[in-house]
């Protein structure tokens, strides 16, 4: 037991003699800072290694470039592109002086709008089924494709002048009369805004001046053109078709009307009964 106690003293002091030196703790200092000094540069070094990794990466895809072979499908079927559909623009040219002088007659116009579509011709009056637009200056006016579409149709009229007929998508197609000097011939494929013809003067529209006869018609029958100037082609519709929508939304109307009223009246007897 005496011996085991000399040599605990023995270890103590010399540990102390070790502490006590001169140079022990600065050399534990360097140490230490010598340990976290070399932590430092190994995360650094291992940051530098990820750009590295992705510099390969790309190497590797430029290499397959110039091999002819792509990571990448650029043959697989795409999604079709929705087309939208071409907005209905007036037959003369950007910028020109006109106006509309005979309208579309409409049997739901009242008398006055009535009058103002009616052409004389031959001390008799005719209903027009499409619009007169006229020149407002001496300059010739260009007459222009109203929608995208082919001639199917040109012709020189004796009362009409010449006249143009183009198809269009949706069933619709467009009419062109009393023109002069035209500019496309019959089968053409011709873009929205094209130059067709020059607005002319002719017999049956005399007292329209300098003008161009415009109509557009779906399905062969004529409607009115102001109501589709800039609006889609696939807003076109035979007047059936638009009367049937009207009476759908008024029926409609009425139902949600009736369905109401009947709720209200259920409301109420319930809080008479309550009562």
């Amino acid at each position: 037991m005496k011996m085991k106690e000399e040599h605990n003293n023995v270890s103590k002091n010399k540990w102390k003699r070790i502490i006590e030196k001169k140079g022990f703790f600065p050399a534990v200092y360097l140490t230490v800072a010598a340990i976290l000094l070399t932590g430092v540069l190994w995360y650094q070094n291992l940051d530098n290694r990820i750009p590295e990794t992705q510099t390969e990466q790309s190497d590797d895809l430029g290499n397959d470039a110039v091999r002819g072979e792509y990571p990448f499908d650029f043959n697989q079927d795409s999604d079709p592109v929705v087309s939208q559909a071409e907005t209905v623009r007036l037959p003369v040219a950007e910028g020109s002086q006109s106006q509309i002088v005979t309208k579309f007659y409409d049997f739901e116009k009242d008398s006055e709008d009535q009058e103002k579509a009616l052409v004389l011709y031959n001390n008799k009056y005719y209903q027009s089924q499409g619009i007169d637009i006229a020149a407002s200056s001496e300059d010739p006016m260009s007459v222009v494709a109203a929608l995208s579409g082919r001639v199917v149709e040109l012709r020189e009229d004796p009362l009409l002048g010449f006249v143009i007929q183009m198809e269009h998508d949706h069933g619709v197609s467009t009419y062109y009369a009393s023109l002069t000097d035209v500019q496309v011939e019959e089968g053409q494929e011709v873009a929205q805004g094209e130059v067709l013809a020059t607005a002319g003067q002719n017999v049956y529209g005399q007292a329209s001046g300098t003008h161009v006869h415009f109509e557009i018609r779906k399905e062969g029958t004529p409607v009115n053109p102001e109501v589709y100037f800039d609006q889609p082609i696939t807003e076109v519709r035979l007047p059936d078709a638009e009367d049937e929508d009207e009476d759908h939304n008024n029926d409609s109307d009425e139902n949600e009307a009736s369905a109401q009223n009947e709720t209200e009246e259920l409301q109420s007897t319930r809080a008479t009964t309550n009562t």
